[in-house]
């Protein structure tokens, strides 16, 4: 065994509530060995701490959107960013950062795991070998979590279960298949449910509910290996054992009522600090902005932004406002198939996810009259010109803990007297909309009539170039957690509920083509998207549910929450076929037999002596 002297663990800042998870005050462990430091309670508890500080870089983070969303049937691209992986062109290489990112988090957390794992059976300072148990269990958590992340990216690379700290680093690595990683996964997660509390004290830690959501979660993706009957009867009993337990677990569905639905109570600003629906999540302090990066966090919303500063602006709206963020950051936008076919695309549907999931009125940031000119470029009625579409910017002093908005959430709403642009997913007649003293872009102004593409602006010449207004994305944006137009401090959902109610439909069918009880299971989340009074327009048959069904559900349930893209690969959807149906411009450069699985980063490659042999997953 190798002793490293004078070893400093780096917690960087791993947030408020972990800092506080032990007491360090003992004795000094900066400046001895790690046997010395880790095998006391307090210097593994302090190595615990540190297997969670990467994770804090992918959720929330650009690193993670582009390799879980763009490149589906739900995004396309609006700029370079991202591109390569919605486009998989030559510009989805090694040497891609993103990838990097998540590389360099999963083997940073899984080194970490392994050397508290190592040094577990040393520890000294716990009055039990269960309590010492439960705050290992994280480390196998986190281990697993990792290994998910690292083979559903990058398929079969190198399992490690030993620590670099101890053992030195390996320059040869061999990769391990696919079916070892999950054999490693669930034996990791086995141990965790078994051993982990039902309750953390701390927000984020990994608790039995969270175990058990993962496990379920892997035994539904194994099922792409082979073995499928076997590995979906463990998925669905895993999944049951969460939902048929629900308060023995401390978790529960928000349910609706005659005025708002649980799926809008689940993205209340008020319930996010402590939701009932999160079984694992990214605890973010939004009061001293104790976190790594401080106050850089919940960044995704501003990547999925419209054009508000180009053609906005001509009706008044800013391309900068405290609830949109930057829109110079704008990355991705909603496909044809997501807004006009996964949702459906009437005015007041009884599911209310559509509203939940995207921002498709934006208000004026300066009073704006509406001109002959403007009437004649976006052909609008003469009725409307001379109409002053109101400012409605006002912000009320900024609080000690977050800045609360008073604009498009408060003030203007009941009237609409400062809408300034209005994009929903419903086809509004020309007659009618040229009579709205607003810019109003609906599928028709964007979308080629019966496919599933943008239009392309060069082939309608005598038409306003409209494909980048659009509806923004705005879950992880609730006001109470806006922090500037840039950062937002809500926690952000990992896993959730209402996930594994859709594993344990999908594991039904995948068993024994037990449609009636994946219904079951669908339903239930079907009605909470709708308030009480229009639940049953939301009920669907047992004939009607297959995987597609199922698969256009997560969609409605989870788009933007980073899982899309493993969810094509687990059902067999990552094809050029599939894409060429839902998201033609994906299906371009769509090659099956490489774009199942990314580039090994050129970072890793280039520190192994063995690159040719490791190979790089044909990039």
């Amino acid at each position: 065994m190798k002793t490293f002297k004078s070893i400093v663990l780096s917690l960087a800042v791993v947030s408020a509530s972990m800092l506080t998870s032990c007491s360090l005050d003992e004795e000094n462990l900066t400046t001895v060995s790690t046997e010395k430091s880790y095998t006391k309670a307090a210097g593994f508890e302090g190595l615990i701490n540190a297997c969670y500080a990467d994770l804090y870089f992918l959720h929330g983070k650009v690193d993670y959107v582009s390799p879980t969303e763009a490149g589906t049937d739900l995004w396309e691209n609006t700029g370079n960013n991202g591109a390569g992986y919605a486009l998989y062109d030559n510009r989805l290489t090694t040497t891609d950062g993103n990838l990097r990112v998540i590389w360099g988090t999963a083997y940073s957390t899984i080194n970490l795991c392994n050397t508290a794992i190592h040094y577990a059976k040393e520890v000294e300072g716990y009055d039990t070998q269960e309590a010492l148990n439960a705050k290992l269990a994280e480390a196998y958590f986190l281990r697993a979590f990792s290994n998910f992340m690292l083979v559903e990216n990058f398929g079969g690379v190198v399992l490690r279960k030993t620590s670099a700290i101890v053992d030195g680093v390996d320059n040869s690595p061999k990769r391990s298949s696919e079916k070892e990683f999950y054999d490693l996964i669930i034996s990791d997660l086995k141990f965790a449910t078994e051993h982990l509390p039902i309750r953390q004290d701390l927000r984020g830690r990994a608790s039995k509910k969270a175990a058990y959501a993962l496990l379920a979660k892997a035994y539904l993706q194994r099922t792409r290996l082979g073995e499928v009957q076997e590995y979906a009867k463990l998925a669905l009993e895993t999944a049951e054992e969460l939902i048929n337990n629900q308060a023995k677990y401390e978790t529960a569905l928000y349910l609706s009522d005659n005025t708002k639905s649980g799926y809008s109570k689940l993205w209340d600003g008020q319930n996010n600090k402590n939701n009932s629906e999160f079984l694992f999540l990214q605890a973010n302090d939004h009061i001293q902005g104790l976190n790594p990066e401080w106050w850089n966090r919940g960044r995704t919303r501003q990547y999925y932004l419209p054009d508000l500063g180009g053609r906005g602006a001509e009706w008044g709206t800013g391309d900068k406002s405290l609830l949109y963020g930057r829109a110079n950051s704008r990355m991705l936008r909603p496909s044809k198939y997501l807004l006009t076919s996964v949702f459906t695309p009437v005015e007041n549907p009884a599911d209310t996810r559509f509203a939940e999931t995207f921002t498709y009125k934006f208000y004026a940031a300066t009073n704006k009259t509406i001109t002959e000119a403007m009437a004649t470029t976006y052909k609008k009625d003469p009725s409307v010109i001379g109409y002053t579409i109101k400012n409605t910017i006002a912000k009320a002093p900024q609080n000690v803990n977050y800045y609360q908005l008073n604009l498009e959430e408060q003030t203007n709403v009941a009237n609409d007297a400062g809408l300034a642009v209005f994009t929903p997913n419903w086809t509004i007649p020309a007659e009618e909309k040229s009579k709205m003293p607003y810019l109003v872009v609906d599928p028709s102004d964007i979308f080629e009539a019966g496919t599933n593409a943008y239009k392309d602006p060069s082939q309608y010449p005598n038409e306003p170039n409209l494909i980048n207004v659009y509806p923004a994305f705005r879950k992880f944006s609730a006001p109470l957690y806006v922090q500037s137009n840039q950062y937002w401090l809500g926690d952000i959902p990992i896993i959730r509920l209402g996930d594994i109610y859709l594993v344990a439909a999908e594991a039904a069918l995948l068993y024994n083509n037990d449609k009636a009880k994946a219904s079951e299971y669908v339903n239930v989340i079907r009605k909470r998207a709708a308030i009480t009074s229009r639940e049953a327009e939301q009920i669907v048959s047992a004939g009607e549910i297959d995987i597609d069904f199922i698969l256009k559900e997560r969609a409605r349930e989870l788009a933007g929450e980073h899982m899309r893209w493993i969810d094509l690969k687990r059902t067999g959807r990552l094809t050029k076929s599939y894409f060429e149906q839902t998201n033609p411009v994906v299906a371009v450069n769509f090659d099956e037999s490489k774009h199942t699985k990314r580039p090994i980063p050129q970072s890793f490659l280039d520190a192994i002596s063995n690159t040719e042999e490791f190979g790089n997953n044909g990039y």
